[in-house]
């Protein structure tokens, strides 16, 4: 994006990942980028790295990590809709979260959870049989 003045807009890593909504605060991307959990071009980077167009951003996101394309460069935070214009995110990303995904789910299948709770019935039960 460009200034007033025609110049490049040249915002920090850790204010972009804020801005394009991918952390809750700046204080949150400043952290993970710090810990080396975001990757800029494929290097470990400090927060006040100059995020460029079309550069390759490693982020994660909950259990998985979003490998997004910079397509916009904002100073200050907008709406989602506007925010996810910020960047694009690789197929290989979309597909890897969506093969996690599932995989989370299969998971779940093979360790059900019960209904509800037992009862002291249950309860003295299930402290017999494993004390046996």
């Amino acid at each position: 994006m460009v200034n007033n003045d025609n110049t490049a807009l040249k915002v920090r890593l850790d204010k972009w990942i804020w801005a394009a909504r991918l952390a809750k605060t700046r204080a949150i991307a400043r952290d993970l980028i710090q810990a080396g959990k975001v990757h800029y071009n494929g290097q470990k980077s400090k927060p006040g790295k100059i995020v460029e167009m079309g550069a390759l951003i490693r982020v994660p996101a909950g259990w998985d990590v979003k490998e997004v394309q910079v397509t916009g460069i904002e100073e200050k935070r907008q709406p989602a809709k506007e925010a996810e214009l910020m960047y694009s995110e690789t197929p290989e990303s979309v597909a890897k979260r969506e093969q996690n995904q599932l995989a989370r789910k299969m998971q779940t299948f093979h360790s059900p959870k019960p209904d509800h709770r037992p009862d002291k019935k249950q309860r003295r039960e299930l402290i017999k049989f494993k004390h046996q």
